[in-house]
């Protein structure tokens, strides 16, 4: 009954570890993206405007932190987008009766607030996933390596795929940026007038800078874990020689 446990906990190992390497990609890109939403003391809005060019149609800096900072309190409520689309719906430009967001403007910002909301579900179930599997293979002294290198691993293949991420947002931004749409928006769903008040408030320039803060976050994350990874694994292997020289 022992040997048959333990086959079956060893079958399991490699299991759990190839999970923890394939998941971490998609774990560190999700938690980015959510960090970068969540994030208020400076929020990413905050910092951009005092970068990128002014709104030619007569948005301040203020105005645009001000509409910007509302859009995001939308996407970071708990309620669901009908729910809560409201909160966009009652935003009026500044001293007008015009809303800030034309009615194309909103369905899009529905779909936007599906997607987030999606995107924090996965994030969830895949952290959970992950620390039940690390749990697993740390709770046992033979297996903890195992539990090392799945985060070495996981952490550089992040690395390689978010560098090459980056290099492909550097030299075709276009071309990303608009595969991007056309994979999580229905077609002509996203595009809109150099006037209306998304893109007057997200312009291309600020998704650019989005696009290579999110993959450098990533990047640096995954060579992080990579590199802890690789010390523990180093030291877990030193450690199970020494107690192999000293039993013998």
């Amino acid at each position: 009954m022992d040997s048959t446990v333990t086959v079956k906990k060893r079958k399991s190992v490699p299991i759990f570890r190839w999970f923890i390497i394939i998941a971490l990609p998609f774990l560190l890109t999700l938690w980015t993206v959510r960090l970068l939403i969540i994030w208020d003391s400076p929020s990413y809005p905050e910092i951009e405007y005092g970068r990128i060019d002014p709104d030619r149609y007569g948005f301040s800096e203020d105005d645009r932190l001000e509409y910007a900072e509302a859009t995001l309190a939308y996407l970071r409520d708990k309620g669901s987008a009908d729910e809560v689309i409201y909160l966009l719906e009652d935003l009026q430009i500044r001293d007008s009766d015009q809303p800030l967001y034309n009615e194309r403007e909103i369905d899009h910002m529905i779909d936007v607030k599906r997607l987030v909301d999606l995107f924090n579900q996965i994030l969830s179930v895949l952290g959970i996933f992950v620390l039940v599997g690390l749990i697993y293979l740390m709770a046992r002294p033979e297996t903890r390596i195992d539990a090392y290198k799945a985060l070495m691993y996981g952490g550089f293949l992040t690395a390689a795929i978010l560098l090459v991420m980056a290099i492909l947002i550097v030299a075709a931004w276009s071309f990303v940026f608009v595969q991007f749409h056309e994979l999580l928006f229905p077609p002509d769903s996203w595009t809109f007038a150099m006037n209306d008040s998304l893109i007057r408030l997200f312009p291309e320039q600020f998704w650019f800078d989005f696009g290579v803060l999110w993959t450098l976050g990533i990047l640096i994350q995954g060579v992080l874990l990579g590199v802890i990874g690789s010390v523990l694994s180093r030291w877990e292997t030193n450690r199970s020689q020494t107690e192999s020289q000293l039993s013998a």
